[in-house]
């Protein structure tokens, strides 16, 4: 599989968390020849927020919008995931003919696995534009395109220091000082691209209380 540079001009669906590895990954793709027709997001069993960072499904819409590109969804438990998975990602490639699907990840190999395995079932090819790059060189670079990515849920020890700020060159050294990944790449934390070079207008959002389990917490998240 190509990490990031397909040989022909193509057309791409993103893997679509809503946070800022997906969008840099969907950034780089976009200055290559492939072309995006799709972001494709996991909602949980109930379909009202992303399965992964808690994102509620009418915030990705406006982010979306915001990009310029339509998103589509699914509803799965974990159990389910990788079949229902498969089964839409051939459905997406039939209705927005794409013939690569990016995704974010930057250097867990299990993960890099199963999006080639996914991908290579729906007959697509999996490009991974950040792969085995440096995490912390990742989010100077996010910086310095004006990638803003908002912290909306975090590990619940993390919550006061971390949770509803914006990454920014001060947030990175309290990454630092709590030595946690500064990427949040083993799951220290979630963010959601509120503005970036590939906004069309930037995301207005309202933020309210915390939520979520014992280990977990998230951000309230509304449209303006």
């Amino acid at each position: 599989m190509e990490n990031s540079k397909p040989k022909n001009s193509c057309s791409f669906l993103c893997s679509w968390s809503g946070g800022k590895d997906s969008y840099l990954a969907f950034f780089r793709a976009l200055q290559t020849e492939v072309k995006p027709a799709v972001l494709f997001n996991v909602m949980n069993e109930y379909g009202d927020k992303s399965r992964s960072h808690g994102i509620p499904r009418e915030v990705l819409e406006a982010q979306a919008e915001c990009i310029g590109l339509p998103i589509a969804f699914i509803e799965s438990t974990w159990q389910d995931y990788e079949a229902n998975y498969v089964k839409n990602l051939k459905q997406l490639k039939g209705q927005y003919h794409f013939d690569h699907a990016v995704f974010g990840d930057i250097d867990i190999q299990s993960h890099r696995d199963w999006e080639e395995k996914v991908s290579e079932a729906a007959g697509v090819t999996a490009l991974l534009p950040l792969w085995q790059e440096d995490r912390e060189a990742l989010v100077f670079e996010m910086l310095e395109r004006g990638v803003k990515a908002l912290v909306v849920s975090c590990r619940k020890e993390l919550a006061p220091r971390i949770l509803g700020r914006v990454i920014d060159r001060e947030l990175v050294q309290v990454f630092r000082d709590l030595e946690i990944d500064v990427c949040g790449e083993n799951g220290e934390y979630h963010t959601l691209v509120i503005d970036g070079p590939a906004h069309k207008k930037p995301l207005s959002i309202s933020v309210g209380e915390t939520y979520g389990p014992d280990h977990y917490s998230f951000l309230e998240l509304r449209i303006l």
